[in-house]
């Protein structure tokens, strides 16, 4: 029996941020609902920035109000600072998402400030609440930045290192850019696994570049059990020129799946949710599994071949 892979749902906040369109907060909650009988470990619902910064989350208390919750499943909201994360906390959410950047170009343009202040900014919210609301803290650009280029590795590690000192629960090691490739992803996983034995660790791929389920794969063979992922592979990054999305939760899924991964996740029930997602967001998705169908999803021959085999029989 192959080892157990959580998934962690984003598409309804990092997917949805970076839509054109505002997504209604019925269809929001709808879609949070129904993903939330699917088995995912945890769903990061929303973000408690600036309705002025992100428009298509400016209804971040009303999601999180009305949502019907799932025991087992986590509902998780970004916060990008103390303020955030006091509106967050009336929401009763169970985990705390913090978001720096481990490259000092990529968080200047981002969050437009130098990455001690964003550090010192988080740290006060794990010091405040910390001890009231689990937290994870996600690291951008760690495997390269746009404008930098290559992040070393013991940058990353050092950004780690302090977050858990804090005495975080978990961090997340984004590839916010899509610049990862597996050789890359297997040698960081291995190190974290080494130095952060008793945290959370979950990895966060991007498609920018085609290789985000290489990097799933090539980490998941390292020894990491948790991801994020995006229904219909929604998302991307305004400081990646040329970004795609996320990995698309539901082909990452399928992929582990075939290979005799065990995801907890009802496959062909988030099949179904995906096939609406392009009339829910207006446009095609980059997912493929909802379009073309599982493996094992087998379609009858056509009439021409049981002629064919009387024929040569």
């Amino acid at each position: 029996m192959k080892q157990l892979i959580h998934f962690n749902e984003v598409v309804t906040r990092d997917g949805f941020q970076m839509e054109p369109e505002y997504v209604p907060t019925d269809t929001k909650v709808a879609l949070i609902n129904a993903l939330s009988g699917c088995g995912y470990a945890k769903i990061e619902v929303t973000s408690f920035t600036s309705a002025k910064s992100i428009p298509m989350l400016r209804d971040a208390e009303e999601v999180m109000g009305r949502i019907e919750r799932v025991p087992g499943v986590e509902y998780t909201v970004l916060v990008p600072n103390l303020r955030g994360a006091e509106r967050a906390l009336g929401s009763r959410p169970d985990e705390f998402n913090l978001v720096m950047s481990t490259s000092e170009t990529h968080n200047l343009a981002n969050l437009r400030m130098p990455r001690e202040n964003s550090f010192a900014a988080l740290r006060e919210v794990v010091q405040r609440y910390g001890g009231q609301v689990p937290i994870n803290v996600s690291l951008s650009a760690c495997f390269g930045c746009p404008m930098e280029g290559d992040v070393p590795q013991q940058e990353v590690l050092q950004w780690a290192q302090r977050f858990a000192d804090l005495g975080v629960r978990g961090l997340t090691i984004c590839d916010t850019t899509g610049m990862a490739q597996p050789a890359q992803v297997a040698k960081m996983c291995d190190v974290l696994l080494n130095l952060f034995p008793s945290l959370q660790l979950t990895l966060h791929f991007h498609n920018t570049r085609g290789m985000g389920l290489a990097n799933v794969l090539a980490a998941v063979q390292s020894g990491i059990d948790r991801f994020d992922g995006s229904l219909g592979g929604l998302g991307g990054c305004p400081y990646a020129p040329g970004a795609s999305g996320n990995i698309c939760s539901e082909d990452a899924i399928h992929m582990l799946e075939a290979m005799g991964y065990d995801t907890g996740v009802d496959l062909q029930r988030l099949l179904l949710i995906a096939a609406q997602l392009p009339s829910v967001v207006g446009h095609e998705v980059p997912g493929q599994v909802a379009k073309s169908g599982r493996i094992t999803d087998l379609h009858p021959a056509p009439p021409s071949v049981a002629e064919l085999k009387k024929a040569f029989s």
